[in-house]
C-alpha cells in the first residue's frame, strides 16, 4: 500500500489539475485538443519518437496554462487595486502559454501532414485486429471518464472514494475485456470473482457506497462493450 502522505499529495495534485480544468475555459479546449490528438496519433500509429515529441509539446501547453493560471491567481489574491506591471505580468505568462500552444500546433503539423489519409483507413483495420490496442485504448478512456465523473460529482477525491468507484470501473473493464476476448468460462469466471471481490472491499472499508461501486462496475462494463462493439 502507497504511504499516506503520497496519496494526500497525488489527490492535491490531481485536485489542482482538476480546479484548472474547471474554472479555465482555455484549460478545456487545452484538454479537448490533447484528447483528440493523442487518440488521433494512437490511431495512425505514429512512429514512438514522433509520440514523445508530441506528447513533451502537449505537455508544455498545459503546464504553462497551468502556471497561467497560478500567476494570475496570486496577483489577484495580492493585489487588490489595479497596477500596469500586474497587467504585464499576466500579458506575460499567457504570452508563455501562446508560445507553447504554437510550437504545439507546428510539431503537430510535422507530424500528422501525409499521414491521415493514406495511413487512417490501414490503422483502423490495425487497431480492431488487435486485441491489445484495444484493450489499452479502453482502459485509458475508462480512466479519464472516471476523473471527470468525480470533477462533476464533488464527491471524494481523484483517487479515493466519490462517484463513480474507479478500482471498480477498472475491475468490471478487464472482467469485460477477459469477456470479449477469452473462450475458457474457467478464466474469465475467475476474473469476475475477482472483480466483485474488489468491489466489496471497496465498500468493506467504507471507501465507496454500494451505489458507487455498482455504477462503477455497471459504467466499466458498458463502455467497454460499446467500445469493443464499434471496432469489431
Amino acid at each position: 500500500m502507497l504511504p499516506r502522505n503520497l496519496i494526500d499529495s497525488l489527490n492535491f495534485a490531481v485536485e489542482g489539475l482538476i480546479y484548472v480544468i474547471r474554472t479555465q475555459h482555455n484549460m478545456k479546449l487545452h484538454i479537448f485538443f490533447t484528447v483528440t490528438i493523442i487518440c488521433l496519433g494512437f490511431f495512425l500509429n505514429v512512429p514512438r519518437v514522433e509520440m514523445i515529441a508530441l506528447c513533451i509539446s502537449i505537455s508544455l501547453v498545459l503546464l504553462t496554462e497551468m502556471i497561467n493560471t497560478s500567476i494570475e491567481l496570486s496577483i489577484d489574491m495580492v493585489k487588490e487595486s489595479f497596477h500596469p506591471l500586474a497587467r504585464i505580468i499576466k500579458d506575460i505568462s499567457a504570452g508563455a502559454v501562446l508560445v507553447a500552444s504554437v510550437n504545439a500546433i507546428i510539431v503537430g503539423y510535422l507530424i500528422f501532414i501525409g499521414r491521415i489519409e493514406p495511413q487512417i483507413g490501414m490503422t483502423v483495420s490495425r487497431l480492431r485486429n488487435s486485441s491489445w490496442h484495444t484493450s489499452f485504448f479502453c482502459l485509458v478512456i475508462l480512466l479519464c471518464l472516471v476523473i471527470i465523473g468525480k470533477a462533476i460529482f464533488h464527491r471524494g477525491t481523484p483517487l479515493r472514494g466519490g462517484m463513480p468507484s474507479g478500482h471498480a470501473t477498472v475491475a468490471f473493464s478487464i472482467w469485460t475485456i477477459t469477456a470479449f476476448l477469452g473462450s475458457n468460462i474457467v478464466v474469465v469466471s475467475l476474473v469476475f470473482i475477482l472483480a466483485v471481490l474488489i468491489a466489496q472491499g471497496r465498500v468493506k472499508r467504507e471507501i465507496h457506497t454500494v451505489w458507487e461501486v455498482a455504477m462503477g462496475g455497471l459504467f466499466g462494463i458498458v463502455v467497454t462493450a460499446l467500445i469493443f462493439q464499434v471496432l469489431k
